[in-house]
């Protein structure tokens, strides 16, 4: 049993916070061992708490449009979430279940050791750029720890909202270019109010 595969059974039997109570199944990732890309959603939703398989909705449906747009299937990459379980109504992931799942991708990332971690969202993206917001940085490799990461607006907001669709396409379409450049992505430095949060 791989690595990969022993974090998805604990994450199919995981107690650690309230959301597996409410779960029909939990939803770990999938993708091969050496995919050189990672893609880090939200949460499971409906399709995806029924079938046990991130981005399998309508929001994984444009995901793989987008991946064939770079010549990319997702059977190429890996695609997980920060959290395992879908939310009650798919509300917003609670601070104490994103803590809950947070070993589990630390697990994954470390047993992939991917060229290129692209986050879908906001709550994605904050597991990396804590009080960034998504509007300013989308779009910008940084490196982050070790891991090169891309910040991009989660496939849903762009079926949410049309305006949002080209500036994901635009920013998805750079992902080749990105890996290309790996070696001169620049380190991630926060915002400055984030130094002065941590000082008080």
């Amino acid at each position: 049993m791989s690595e990969l595969e022993k974090i998805a059974a604990e994450v199919r039997a995981c107690t650690r916070c309230i959301l597996h109570r409410g779960r029909t199944q939990a939803v770990p990732g999938e993708g091969p061992g050496d995919a050189q890309i990672v893609f880090i959603g939200e949460a499971p939703g409906f399709h995806e708490d029924q079938q046990g398989r991130p981005f399998v909705g309508a929001a994984g449906r444009l995901l793989e449009d987008l991946l064939s747009s770079i010549g990319l299937s997702r059977e190429q990459v890996y695609i997980t979430n920060i959290i395992k379980c879908r939310p009650p109504a798919n509300r917003d992931p609670l601070p104490e279940e994103v803590a809950a799942c947070n070993p589990y991708l630390d697990r994954q990332l470390a047993a992939l050791r991917p060229r290129l971690v692209v986050t879908l969202g906001r709550f994605s993206m904050a597991r990396f750029f804590p009080q960034a917001r998504i509007s300013k940085i989308h779009g910008q490799p940084r490196r982050v720890g070790g891991l090169i990461c891309y910040p991009l607006y989660h496939p849903a907001a762009a079926l949410h909202q049309p305006s949002l669709r080209r500036v994901v396409e635009e920013d998805f379409r750079r992902i080749p270019d990105v890996l290309a450049k790996a070696e001169q992505v620049a380190e991630y430095e926060p915002p400055p109010q984030a130094e002065q949060l941590r000082l008080f």
